[in-house]
């Protein structure tokens, strides 16, 4: 579905079609899944299921649309992906409870958004380039991503996990990341020029070269 047939969707929801709205959440669901798989505490990963968050973030939503639909401050996306980082934050005190650092918590769900883990975006790229039956090969590169991914700024590697693994538009990240779109697309080149070496030593580049 492309942005003008969102656009559309969201206009009937705002104008209280319900049917638009659950179709709304529907599409943008994979991308939330996704969001949450990227940023949900590594120690947490066998114990919390992202789907489950997002279906409550999606609960939330339901219940909260009236709420952006009188303020519309952010673009809808971006408010959805806030209420799910809200929704993901709370899981994780619950199982964590004193050990979560809610002052940075906080932090990122003012700026909708919840900080990546970088051993789930190394893990995930390793997977993209490497066969699962290589687990050597595997835990070599993902080591040499990670060790990148440390080099780089926080907003670098969001832009990079906004972009590369959940499908964001320049646009879209730069709503959410609230800068211009021209800053989000220079972050975003320089994340990848400063991680494309460590794909590229495998003789592969899953990173894309678009702005």
């Amino acid at each position: 579905m492309d942005s003008s047939e969102v656009a559309d969707l969201v206009a009937r929801a705002r104008s209280g079609e319900e049917g638009a709205l659950i179709q709304l959440l529907r599409i943008f669901e994979p991308r939330l899944v996704r969001m949450v798989e990227l940023r949900l505490d590594a120690s947490l990963r066998r114990r919390l299921d992202p789907a489950d968050i997002v279906q409550d973030g999606m609960l939330e939503a339901l219940r909260r649309f009236p709420e952006w639909r009188a303020q519309e401050a952010l673009p809808f996306q971006v408010w959805l992906r806030l209420v799910t980082a809200q929704s993901l934050a709370q899981a994780q005190r619950r199982h964590l409870g004193a050990q979560m650092r809610d002052a940075q918590l906080e932090v990122s769900q003012q700026q909708g958004r919840s900080s990546i883990s970088l051993g789930n975006a190394a893990d995930a790229f390793a997977a993209s380039v490497t066969s699962p039956s290589n687990a050597a090969q595997r835990e070599e590169l993902r080591g040499r991503v990670l060790a990148a991914l440390e080099g780089l700024e926080e907003l670098d590697r969001e832009i990079l996990a906004l972009r590369h693994f959940e499908g964001l538009s320049n646009e879209e990240a730069a709503a959410e990341l609230q800068i211009t779109p021209a800053a989000a697309s220079k972050r975003f080149l320089r994340a990848l020029t400063r991680l494309r070496p460590a794909l590229e030593s495998w003789g592969n580049d899953t990173t894309g070269t678009q702005p």
